[in-house]
């Protein structure tokens, strides 16, 4: 017991040891060159945080999201092909896309896929 108490400590120091010396190596200056440029995202790192997000982008988010979930139900339905009634599998898919299509013809209408107003 006292030996893996021992060991634990023993580990528990050469851990302690390495964080700080990996610390005190990669210290970056305070006037960095990327910490004044912006984010890839386009925010700029020395205003607010607390800006309003962009609504425009959340909305292509989810639309992505949408289409994303689509594209993994429609991969099984190629498996069940060869086991169901063609004509009730074409209606499915038919109908399917049918509400897709609807969905982004409302998104389409509403202007959430323009990016200028």
């Amino acid at each position: 017991m006292k030996m893996i108490f021992i060991m634990n400590l023993v580990i528990l120091t050469i851990n302690i040891i390495l964080i700080i010396f990996l610390n005190l190596l990669s210290k970056k200056t305070l006037m960095d060159r990327e910490k004044s440029s912006p984010f890839e995202c386009g925010f700029d790192p020395k205003n607010n945080a607390r800006l309003p997000f962009s609504l425009q982008f959340f909305l292509i988010a989810m639309i992505f999201l949408i289409f994303d979930v689509e594209i993994t139900l429609l991969l099984p339905m190629i498996l069940i092909l060869k086991y169901s009634n063609l004509l009730n599998y074409s209606l499915l898919i038919m109908f399917f896309i049918l509400i897709l299509l609807m969905g982004i013809y409302h998104e389409w209408n509403q202007g959430a896929l323009n990016w200028t107003y």
